[in-house]
């Protein structure tokens, strides 16, 4: 059984610009586990939220913002504001 946790965080994971849809928290925890890219204080705080999760012993909404920050000090950009820069200004 996955765990989905409301709409997907989707992300640039790297520099040639390859987006990563995360839908689940199993997802987002092997992630965290094997490709994470650095392995920092925001990295093990969101696999022990994940994990308190995964067990309801804290909300998927705390997993969630503490997989956003991971991914901010991992150097993942949101998806969105790629596609909002890349948008010209209207008038």
């Amino acid at each position: 059984m996955e765990i989905h946790w409301g709409q997907p965080l989707s992300f640039v994971t790297s520099p040639g610009g390859e987006i990563q849809k995360f839908s689940t928290i199993e997802q987002a925890r092997y992630w965290l586990r094997s490709k994470w890219p650095v392995s920092d204080e925001a990295r093990d705080r969101a696999l022990e939220q994940l994990e308190a999760a995964m067990h309801c012993l804290v909300s998927v909404g705390s997993a969630r913002r503490a997989f956003i920050s991971a991914a901010r000090t991992a150097g993942f950009v949101p998806e969105n504001l790629i596609v909002q820069s890349g948008r010209p200004a209207t008038a």
